[in-house]
């Protein structure tokens, strides 16, 4: 497969207008998106693993069922997909976003700008979101990106930015010891709404929260063939008689 021939039109159109370049590592399950926003340095992370564990339970099947049963009562709202308004939080409660929040169907630049290629936005992608600034430590955020918005799920500020990511079991420990603040959800509304729109400045956005679950599945694909091909490389090592250790072909036998 030919590296570009496998992007779809959605892929292709953010990354040759996104402010963030990829870092995307073969045979590696995750992604690094960089870009610097004034002084500040900006990476998100997401990986393939939540496409391979995304596997249906029992909650999402009584979730189904309860959908099912209460379609004949209501119509579109909350039985829709990217429903306007909605999102489950860690603890299963539904978060009400501010009634400036729109769905990203009802999102008019979007129509133009991301086109419907028949692929599904549904499963959720976790993305570490990592901000750091020159002597002013950093914000850790972990975030859903799903349905074309990004749920904030925790928020966390370190006085030192290696804090946020530490390198050594050292560094660990003393961020562990640090007071984290309270869950995101219990802030203050209006402070999560000046969070959200601070992400949204720094192309945190729909767009994003769109274009990651897309280059999920593109990056699933792009290693399973990779994989496949080394094991069929292998095997025919095996069969050329090639010097192959004999652990090592009893192990793959």
């Amino acid at each position: 497969m030919k590296e570009d021939d496998d992007l779809s039109a959605n892929i292709k159109e953010y990354l040759e207008n996104s402010p963030f370049e990829v870092e995307d590592k073969a045979g590696n399950q995750e992604v690094v998106l960089t870009r610097t926003f004034g002084d500040e340095k900006i990476r998100i992370t997401f990986t393939t693993a939540d496409l391979n564990s995304n596997v249906p339970g029992e909650d999402m099947a009584e979730d189904a069922a309860f959908d099912d049963a209460d379609m004949d009562v209501q119509s579109g709202g909350a039985n829709t997909k990217g429903a306007i308004n909605q999102g489950r939080g860690q603890d299963g409660n539904i978060r009400v976003a501010p009634e400036d929040r729109v769905a990203p169907a009802d999102r008019e630049e979007l129509e133009e700008d991301y086109d419907d290629d028949g692929s599904q936005q549904g499963f959720p992608a976790h993305a570490s979101i990592r901000i750091e600034r020159p002597g002013k430590g950093a914000l850790a955020i972990e975030a859903t990106a799903q349905d074309g918005d990004f749920l904030i799920e925790d928020l966390y500020y370190f006085p030192s930015a290696d804090l946020a990511d530490p390198p050594t079991a050292e560094k660990d420990w003393s961020r562990r010891t640090l007071y984290s603040g309270p869950p995101f959800n219990n802030l203050d509304e209006d402070l999560q709404i000046l969070l959200e729109k601070y992400l949204e400045e720094r192309g945190i956005n729909t767009r994003l929260a769109l274009f990651i679950p897309d280059y999920i599945d593109h990056k699933e694909q792009k290693e399973y063939i990779r994989w496949l091909n080394s094991r069929l490389q292998l095997r025919s090592s095996f069969a050329a008689g090639t010097n192959v250790t004999a652990d090592v072909k009893s192990f793959v036998q």
